[in-house]
């Protein structure tokens, strides 16, 4: 088992970052003489480029890329206006509130190129810049593939929250055979309002966000709600591990195996979801698994039936067909198999098919008399809920 600690400081929300990419000279003496990067975390990166030659400068544009995990990799081209010159200070602002933002610790590599009115050019070697939110000065440790960053609260704090992640991974290898492909990345924010600080739009309940194609986490966790913390850590980290298994350019998962799993990672199913599993049962009120294929309603009552209908659904398909089922389902998926095509192929039903099996199976686990659940959600848990959902940034 690998396992480090490290400190870096991050000092300041303004940080210039000077970047040399390899000049190039091309000939009649057209020359890039420096190029920067200023950041300011989380809305904004402004490149800087400064040029000459012997004849007029006439073109001038700016290349980069989002480091991520994809299938064709997106280059974006800016052309730059300016009055043609033998010498020429460029710049360009990424403003992210009109394109979208990156998460904490997102990669960004770029290159200039640079023409003349002789025909020249000069490219610089792409480099590649961290967007790190310097607002606080970060600690890290890591363990196997898993980095976690944080800056409030001692090395135990820090050791808890690893230690149950290394848990949610062992325990969710047991029952999926799902496993880390990649590295990722963990945030912890000392509170809610710190992570929303380092969001472009956050709302009021955001929590935590689970950036799949980057390998990231960010979730805010108080030194004094780390119980809260270690579930809700599960359960994004289970996001990020069944992306890394399922990933492909055809078809996502269904919303209830990929929230089911990260509940189920979590442990047993809390009082609150198992009180609205069995009022429904009463009513006779039940989702449809095919109508858990689609995101979940916004409706805070039919969200919560939704989840814990999902958790019920892995329970099953776990308890009833083992490991290797389940393996073989994610692996269908990642072969862009349909909803439908992925579970006949490895269980020889459909998801109506499913539906039937489902509700035989959950009306003799949850269906029980005398039981007393909460007829509301305990104080923490809609923000909890929420935090569930995943936020992907999807920036050009």
């Amino acid at each position: 088992m690998m396992k480090r600690v490290g400190i870096f400081a991050l000092i300041g929300s303004l940080l210039l970052v000077l970047l040399s990419p390899g000049l190039v000279q091309a000939q009649g003496g057209l020359t890039i003489a420096a190029s920067s990067v200023d950041m300011e975390f989380p809305a904004k990166i402004h490149f800087s480029l400064s040029a000459r030659s012997d004849a007029d400068i006439t073109d001038v544009r700016l290349y980069y890329t989002v480091e991520r995990e994809s299938f064709a990799q997106v280059t974006s081209e800016v052309y730059i206006e300016f009055v043609p010159a033998t010498v020429v200070n460029a710049d360009w602002t990424w403003d992210m509130k009109k394109t979208g933002g990156l998460p904490t610790g997102a990669s960004v590599r770029y290159w200039w190129i640079v023409k003349d009115a002789n025909g020249d050019k000069a490219e610089t070697t792409p480099a590649s810049i961290r967007f790190d939110d310097k607002r606080y000065t970060w600690r890290s440790v890591t363990e196997n593939n898993v980095t976690m960053y944080w800056y409030k609260g001692n090395q135990s704090f820090a050791g808890e929250l690893m230690s149950a992640a290394q848990q949610a991974l062992t325990r969710l290898s047991k029952d999926t055979g799902a496993y880390l492909k990649a590295p990722v990345k963990i945030y912890i924010y000392a509170n809610s309002q710190d992570l929303q600080g380092a969001m472009i739009f956050p709302q009021e309940w955001t929590g935590g966000s689970a950036f799949t194609e980057f390998g990231i986490i960010t979730i805010g966790i108080d030194t004094n709600n780390l119980d809260w913390g270690k579930l809700a850590l599960a359960h994004e980290l289970t996001h990020l591990v069944v992306h890394q298994m399922t990933f492909n350019p055809y078809i996502d998962l269904p919303t209830w195996l990929d929230e089911g799993l990260a509940m189920y990672n979590e442990g047993v199913l809390g009082a609150s979801f198992v009180g609205t599993l069995q009022r429904a049962l009463s009513a006779n009120s039940l989702i449809s698994v095919r109508s858990l294929a689609s995101p979940f309603s916004a409706n805070t009552n039919e969200a919560l039936l939704a989840y814990a209908q999902s958790y019920s659904l892995i329970e099953f398909l776990v308890t009833n067909y083992g490991q290797s089922k389940m393996l073989g389902l994610l692996s269908a998926f990642k072969e862009g198999s349909s909803y439908d095509n992925a579970l006949a192929r490895v269980y020889e039903f459909d998801m109506d098919g499913l539906d039937t099996l489902w509700r035989n199976y959950v009306k003799k686990q949850y269906q029980q008399t005398g039981f007393s659940a909460p007829t509301s959600l305990p104080a923490g848990s809609l923000n909890c809920l929420y935090d569930r959902i995943i936020s992907s940034a999807s920036p050009v």
